[in-house]
C-alpha cells in the first residue's frame, strides 16, 4: 500500500444488511478519518470488489443469500482478496464460533453488540498486523511440498493425500500445516504455533490450537490415538515427524 493512500485514511468496506448498523458503523468510522464504502450482502461486496481493493472488510456474520463464513473462505482462497484482513461480526458470541470465524479466514472476531470505538481499535490493530507482514511467506518458486505420501499445493492451498484425493483446507489448518512444514521434525509449543496466527493473534486462544491440531490430523487420516504424522510431545507441544520435500 502506497504512503499516499495511508495519507488519505484506511479504507474500509462494510458487509452488513441491517440498515441501522450498518449506517452507523459508517457514520462512525467517516467521522473519525476512514473512507468507507457499505453494502447489504455478498452480491454487493463481489461487485465493490471488482474494481476496488479495501484495506479491511467488515463483515456480518448473518448475512442474506451466502453467509459471511462463506463469503470469508472465499476471500480467504482467492489470490485477489486473499491480503485483505476480514473482522468478523455477529451476535453469537460462543467459542466454538470464534474458532470456526478464524478457520474460515477472519482475522479478528467481535460478539454484537459492541462499541464503535472498540472497532475502530480492532481495525487499526489489525491493519498494524497485517502491514508488517511480508508479503510473500514462501518463494513463489515453491510450488509443492510433499510429506508422508501427502502433497501439499501452496497456490490452491490443497492436500492430496497418497491415492490421488485432493482434501480442501480452512485457512486456519492451511496456516498450521504450514507451520508444521516449515519446521519439520520440531516441537513446536502453542506459543509458536500461535505467532504463525500473527495477523488473529488477538483472537487466537490456546483451546482453539488443540481443536485445530485434531481437524488437521483428521484431514491427515492420523489416528487420533496413536498419531504417526503430527505427534503430541506431553507437556512441550506438537511435532511434525516427517521427511518434507520441497517441489519446484
Amino acid at each position: 500500500m502506497s504512503n499516499a493512500n495511508q495519507a488519505q485514511g484506511d479504507t474500509v468496506l462494510i458487509v452488513e444488511d441491517d440498515e441501522e448498523t450498518r449506517t452507523l458503523i459508517q457514520e462512525y468510522l467517516v467521522e473519525n478519518g476512514c473512507q468507507v464504502r457499505a453494502v447489504g450482502g455478498g452480491e454487493g461486496m463481489w461487485e465493490l470488489l471488482a474494481g476496488w481493493e479495501p484495506d479491511v472488510i467488515i463483515m456480518d456474520l448473518m448475512l442474506p443469500g451466502e453467509d459471511g463464513l462463506t463469503l470469508c473462505k472465499k476471500l480467504s482462497v482467492s489470490d485477489e482478496t486473499a491480503a485483505i484482513p476480514v473482522i468478523m461480526l455477529t451476535a453469537r458470541g460462543g467459542e466454538t464460533d470464534r474458532i470456526i470465524g478464524l478457520e474460515m479466514g477472519a482475522d479478528d472476531y467481535m460478539p454484537k453488540p459492541f462499541s464503535a470505538r472498540e472497532l475502530l481499535a480492532r481495525i487499526k490493530s489489525v491493519l498494524r498486523r497485517s502491514r508488517a507482514m511480508p508479503k510473500e511467506s514462501k518463494p513463489k518458486e515453491i510450488s509443492q511440498i510433499k510429506f508422508s505420501g501427502w502433497t501439499f499445493h501452496l497456490l490452491a492451498q490443497q492436500l492430496s493425500s497418497p491415492d490421488g484425493v485432493i482434501v480442501e483446507l480452512t485457512k486456519g489448518e492451511s496456516v498450521l500445516l504450514q507451520a508444521f512444514l516449515q519446521h519439520p521434525n520440531e516441537i513446536l509449543d502453542r506459543d509458536r504455533i500461535m505467532a504463525f496466527y500473527s495477523m488473529r493473534e488477538a483472537t487466537i486462544f490456546d483451546r482453539s490450537i488443540d481443536v485445530q491440531i485434531g481437524r488437521l490430523r483428521k484431514r491427515l487420516r492420523d489416528d487420533r490415538k496413536n498419531p504417526k504424522i503430527i505427534k503430541t510431545v506431553w507437556g512441550k507441544g506438537y511435532m511434525l515427524t516427517a521427511k518434507v520435500e520441497e517441489i519446484q
